[in-house]
This record gives structure tokens, sequence and C-alpha cells, in this order.
């Protein structure tokens, strides 16, 4: 495990606080990180993360992004992640100007224009991405399926 789940290690799978683990034993939670931190509470690993708050803000920005373009964040992609983080700073790094960032950057509109062309080329469905607009016709495709597997029981 890494020490970002050491330090969280008091936490079970939905979230409750426990100091003991499944066998009974006491858990320690305390841990290194790569810099030479002490870390051993949430507290601790949230004062630390705080002390790393740009590199913290690009590895989530980086992370978001290759969710949001469907593929790894490439070295051309750099640029845009680092107008996504100039933009967020002014106001600390908030989820939503990340977010926001990242649905005005350059990576991800070419992306969806990308995909919208090969639609018109190929005639394929595009892919249902939440919110997408594809997303009404997969869920209702998904309706008609059900209904046909209750149908024959």
């Amino acid at each position: 495990m890494d020490p970002l789940g050491f330090a969280l290690e008091n936490f079970d799978a939905i979230g409750r606080w426990r100091t003991t683990n499944e066998a009974g034993s006491t858990i320690d939670a305390s841990t290194v990180l790569a810099d030479g931190t002490a870390v051993d509470s949430p507290a601790t690993l949230r004062r630390a993360l705080l002390e790393h708050r740009e590199d913290f803000a690009l590895n989530v920005t980086s992370k978001l992004m290759t969710y949001a373009l469907g593929r790894g964040v490439e070295y051309y992609d750099m640029p845009a992640v680092r107008q996504v983080l100039r933009d967020a700073a002014p106001g600390g790094y908030t989820w939503s100007s990340i977010i926001v960032g990242i649905v005005k950057s350059q990576p991800f509109q070419m992306r969806l224009a990308e995909e919208q062309k090969t639609v018109a080329l190929t005639g394929a469905q595009p892919r249902a991405r939440l919110g997408g607009p594809a997303m009404p016709q997969a869920l209702q495709q998904e309706d008609t399926v059900t209904a046909r597997a209750e149908s024959v029981r």
C-alpha cells in the first residue's frame, strides 16, 4: 500500500472510523511520505498535502484530464493542464475551477470535435458519456433490453 493509503487506514470500506482491523489488531496508520514527512493521521496528511498545494493540484488536474479525455495525458496536453492550474490558482484550486478549466481546455474541446467528425464520417454511434448527448439513447436501449428480459420470464 502507498503512504497515502496508510495514512487513511483508520477508515473502513464505507468511511467509518475504526481503531482496530477485522482481526482485532490495532491499526498503525503511521507512514513516511517520499519527501520524508511523517504522517500518522488524516490531519497530518492534509497538512503535508497543503505544503505541496501546487503539486497536489497538478496531480489532481492531470488525473481528471485523463478521465475527461478518455486517454492518458501526453506531453502536448501539458500547456492546457498548466493553463487550467493558472486559472484555478487565484480561487485556491477549487474543484469547480479545475473542472471548468478542463471542460474549456483545447484537448477536451478537440476530443469532442474529433468524436463528432468520426460519427459523421462513419455513421458510428457516439460513446455514451455521463451527461453527454448520447446518454438518453443509451439509457433507453438499456431499458428496452431490461423490458425484453422481464417479458421472457
